[in-house]
C-alpha cells in the first residue's frame, strides 16, 4: 500500500483551516461528508469490483456538486470584494471555498495513487519544461486572442490570492484532474498504444470544458494549459502538476491582465 501523501494532506488542512477562519459550516455539511466516506469505503474494499465502481461514480457525482457549491450546509467567506486590478479587467472577487478542498482530501486519502511519485531532480526538471510551454501556449494565446494584456501589479490582496490559489484551488484542481482523471485514464488504456496521450488529451479537454462559463476563448486556453500540467504529471508527478499550474496562475495574476479584460 502506497504512504499517504502527509505533505499534501497538510497543505491541504492549512487551507481548510484557514477557509474555516473566514467562513462557517452548517449541521448539512455533514450530509456530504458522510457520502465521501460511503465512497471512500466502497473504492477502497477489494471483495466487488461493481462496488468499487459504484464508490468512483458516487465520488464524481459529490466532486461535481461541491465544486460547483450545489451541496448545502458550507458558507463560503467572501475575503476579497469585487474590484478590478487594473482600469480595463472585468471585477475580481474570491471566496474561501469550504466545499472544495474535500474533493482533495478525499483523492488523497481513498487514492493514494494519484501522487505518481518521482525524484526531485525530474519533477523540478518536469516542472520548468511544462511551466514554459504552458506560458507559450495558454498565456502566449490569450494574448494573441486579445482576452489579456500586460499588466504588472502586485494588489494589497495579493498574499491571500496567493494563499488561496495554491491551497483551495491548485492543489485540488490537480490531484482531481492530473492525479483522478488522468492517472485513473491511464490506468485503464495501460493495454492501448497511445493510452497515456489519450488519458493526457481527455484530461486536458475536461478541463477546458469547467471553463466554459467564461466563454470558448477559456476552454480552448485553460485545454492548451492542461496539456502542460499533463505532461508535467507524467513526467514529474503530482507535485510537478501543481507547481506548473501554480507557476502559470501566478504569472497571470502578477504580469498579464487579471482575470481579463473588460469587454
Amino acid at each position: 500500500m502506497i504512504a499517504l501523501p502527509w505533505t499534501c494532506l497538510t497543505l491541504l488542512s492549512l487551507g481548510y483551516g484557514m477557509a474555516l477562519a473566514y467562513g462557517h459550516l452548517g449541521w448539512l455539511a455533514a450530509i456530504s461528508v458522510v457520502l465521501l466516506l460511503v465512497a471512500g469505503f466502497a473504492v477502497r474494499q477489494q471483495q466487488l469490483q461493481f462496488g468499487r465502481w459504484l464508490g468512483h461514480g458516487l465520488f464524481i457525482f459529490l466532486a461535481l456538486a461541491l465544486a460547483m457549491h450545489w451541496l448545502p450546509g458550507f458558507y463560503n467567506g467572501r475575503v476579497i470584494p469585487a474590484q478590478r486590478f487594473t482600469d480595463n479587467a472585468v471585477p475580481f472577487s474570491m471566496y474561501l471555498n469550504l466545499d472544495k478542498p474535500l474533493i482533495g482530501f478525499w483523492l488523497l486519502l481513498a487514492c493514494p495513487w494519484i501522487i505518481s511519485r518521482r525524484s526531485l531532480r525530474r519533477s523540478l526538471y518536469a516542472s520548468a519544461l511544462a511551466l514554459t510551454l504552458s506560458a507559450v501556449l495558454a498565456l502566449g494565446g490569450a494574448l494573441l486572442l486579445g482576452v489579456i494584456e500586460w499588466a504588472p501589479k502586485w494588489p494589497e490582496h495579493a498574499w491571500l490570492w496567493l494563499l488561496n490559489n495554491l491551497l483551495l484551488v491548485t492543489l485540488v484542481e490537480e490531484a482531481l484532474f492530473r492525479g483522478y482523471i488522468q492517472g485513473g485514464l491511464t490506468r485503464c488504456f495501460k493495454d492501448l498504444a497511445y493510452g497515456e496521450n489519450l488519458a493526457l488529451f481527455l484530461a486536458s479537454l475536461l478541463f477546458g470544458l469547467v471553463h466554459a462559463g467564461a466563454g470558448w476563448h477559456w476552454v480552448l486556453l485553460a485545454s492548451l494549459a492542461g496539456v502542460g500540467y499533463g505532461l508535467a504529471y507524467r513526467f514529474g508527478g503530482l507535485a510537478a502538476a501543481i507547481a506548473t499550474h501554480f507557476g502559470l496562475n501566478v504569472l497571470h495574476f502578477a504580469l498579464l491582465t487579471y482575470p481579463m479584460l473588460a469587454s
